[in-house]
């Protein structure tokens, strides 16, 4: 790895990480009222590192912001839920990103999906009653949306980057 992909690959992280402690102090069920639904503003983060840095690179940004994550917050039963669906949804946004047809909008959008799976299979775990899985189609029903959103920010901001990569050439 060259030091500026280390050094992005730890600005990313960081990013990432604020992102999901300032989520978690505004709760999205205002607007979505559904239980344990988020945005995922973190997961802006990892789809950009998966676009731009590669997979090994984004793995490694989610690994770390979910287990700072679960160390700054001390909660460690958080680190299941967060690592299960963050890999779940890391494995299919890389195996979508190879689809050309879909564009970062998709994949954003399977990995939500993907997810909300990976969470209710760390309940499943975690509790060791399949009862849960009652939930999943809510959670899938606004996959959708929260993947598009996701999908939108990391979209434009491909469009900014963009921008300042054409004026570093003025």
């Amino acid at each position: 790895m060259k030091t500026k992909q280390i050094a992005l690959g730890a600005v990313l992280t960081a990013l990432a990480l604020a992102l999901s402690v300032m989520e978690n102090l505004f709760p999205v069920t205002a607007a979505i009222p559904v239980p344990g639904v988020k945005l995922g503003l973190a997961n802006i983060v990892t789809l950009f590192a998966l676009y731009e840095l590669g997979a090994v690179s984004a793995v490694c940004i989610l690994i770390a912001r979910c287990s700072l994550g679960a160390l700054f917050a001390g909660n460690f039963s958080a680190l299941l839920f967060s690592l299960l669906g963050g890999i779940t949804a890391m494995a299919v946004m890389i195996a979508l990103k190879q689809c050309r047809r879909l564009s970062v909008y998709g994949v954003s959008i399977g990995g939500a999906a993907a997810h909300n799976i990976g969470q209710i299979v760390a309940a499943i775990i975690t509790l060791g009653d399949t009862a849960v899985l009652g939930y999943l189609p809510i959670l899938l029903a606004v996959s959708p949306i929260t993947g598009a959103v996701t999908g939108l920010v990391t979209a434009l901001l491909f469009r900014a980057m963009k921008n300042v990569h054409l004026s570093k050439g003025v």
